[in-house]
């Protein structure tokens, strides 16, 4: 690793624990309560008291940004880890089982994988109504295909290693082989590509709440407080920009760390 993928690295972790620390502990960096209003402080610019300027019924934006971190992140966190283990088992019986239902479960794969991730999400969303679950349900399906794919080449490459066949000729059953030989190695590949994933999955709640269709005000979520801004930008830009910043920090550090780790994964230079 080069010094300059090396201090990539540690940044994007550092901001990635900064943002850990607001969804875990969120009181620890903003005290202020998120859902206080105070229509006498409406619209105010960032200022030592308010450091992200007030919104429209004079709430923290400071306040309401750290403490949206856990909802964006959790359902980012949460979807990809789902999604990771559907993944792992479909694309494990795919791998396994024989070629007809492999490649019955594939095209049905591919079919998935030909649509963007975003709007598999927002036909679910549309099918399942509006809110924060299925949202979370909804990015979990629409990134379910990439792990599938990923777990069917691992499975079926792991399967004919020599040290899975040598336990096949000791007598080791399938199932435990497969356990212990196979699905580790199949679960790493899938969780240096998940550290890329959580950052899509947080970018597709955003948009999804963005467009009204996760929580509901006042919550405090960066999405939904992105679209809360979009029709004073000109005269508050603040509402917006902060909640966007903290979206793309989140996105951007979460795909260096994981570009990095898969191509070390990979043996070569990111």
């Amino acid at each position: 690793m080069s010094r300059g993928q090396r201090a990539a690295l540690w940044s994007a972790v550092a901001v990635l624990a900064v943002i850990a620390v607001a969804a875990v502990w969120p009181d620890l960096l903003a005290p202020q309560d998120p859902l206080q209003t105070d229509v006498r402080s409406a619209l105010l610019p960032p200022s030592p008291e308010h450091l992200f300027g007030t919104d429209q019924s004079g709430r923290d934006v400071y306040a309401r940004v750290v403490h949206g971190a856990g909802r964006s992140l959790g359902i980012g966190l949460l979807a990809t880890g789902i999604a990771v283990v559907v993944g792992l088992l479909v694309g494990a019986v795919a791998g396994m089982a024989p070629r007809g239902v492999d490649l019955t479960v594939m095209r049905v794969n591919d079919v998935l994988m030909a649509f963007p991730e975003f709007l598999v999400a927002l036909v679910v969303v549309a099918v399942l109504g509006p809110g924060p679950v299925n949202i979370a349900m909804a990015v979990t399906l629409a990134a379910v295909p990439v792990y599938v794919r990923l777990a069917r080449v691992q499975t079926r490459t792991l399967r004919v290693a020599e040290h899975v066949e040598a336990a096949r000729i000791l007598g080791v059953p399938p199932l435990r082989a497969f356990t212990r030989h196979v699905a580790p190695g199949v679960l790493g590949s899938l969780s240096v590509l998940a550290t890329i994933g959580i950052g899509s999955s947080i970018l597709a709640a955003a948009g999804l709440s963005f467009l009204g269709l996760g929580p509901s005000e006042p919550t405090p979520e960066w999405g939904l407080m992105l679209a809360g801004g979009r029709n004073v930008l000109g005269q508050a830009w603040w509402i917006s920009v902060f909640p966007g910043i903290a979206i793309t920090l989140s996105v951007v550090c979460a795909t260096v760390v994981g570009r990095i780790l898969r191509a070390r994964a990979d043996g070569r230079t990111a």
